[in-house]
């Protein structure tokens, strides 16, 4: 009988012993895994702002007909722009009258600006409209793509 007894308190060591090892091995995946999601979160959408980005300055350029001396003076001025556009967005953005006076009084610093490069009030005008309409079609895409990811 105590055979028997140091048999099976040997079997029992062995066995806390290995489910201890297993638990190291499981925690140990669990905290790679961790630390590693932020890459995989986080990795895409700066591409996917960059294409957004590249594919207004095409429409744009369309839509304005821009020449090449025209565009390489115009998209450091837009791009300031948008800077600014974006620093505002990131605000409190819980009086959207005011947040729409600030894109207003942006729009208005960078008027004459644009007018320099494109040469009239009603090319400036353009601009805003294509940057408008860019944005609701991408703003359509984005929404049609989603409704296709969940139907699916």
């Amino acid at each position: 009988m105590k055979k028997y007894r140091s048999f099976y308190r040997k079997m029992e060591k062995k066995i806390k012993c290995k489910l201890q090892f297993d638990m190291k091995k499981k925690l140990t995946l669990l905290i790679v895994l961790l630390i590693n999601i932020n890459y995989f979160c986080f990795a895409q959408p700066p591409q996917s702002s960059k294409k957004a980005d590249s594919l207004q300055v095409e429409y744009i350029t369309k839509e304005l007909e821009l020449t090449s001396d025209e565009s390489d003076k115009l998209w450091p001025i837009y791009n300031n722009y948008k800077n600014e556009i974006k620093s505002i967005k990131k605000e409190d953005q819980s009086d959207q009258l005011v947040l729409e006076e600030k894109f207003l009084n942006i729009r208005k610093k960078y008027k004459d600006d644009f007018k320099a490069v494109l040469g009239t009030d009603e090319r400036v005008n353009k601009l805003f409209v294509a940057e408008k309409n860019f944005t609701e079609m991408l703003r359509k895409e984005l929404i049609k793509r989603n409704i296709n990811r969940e139907g699916t």
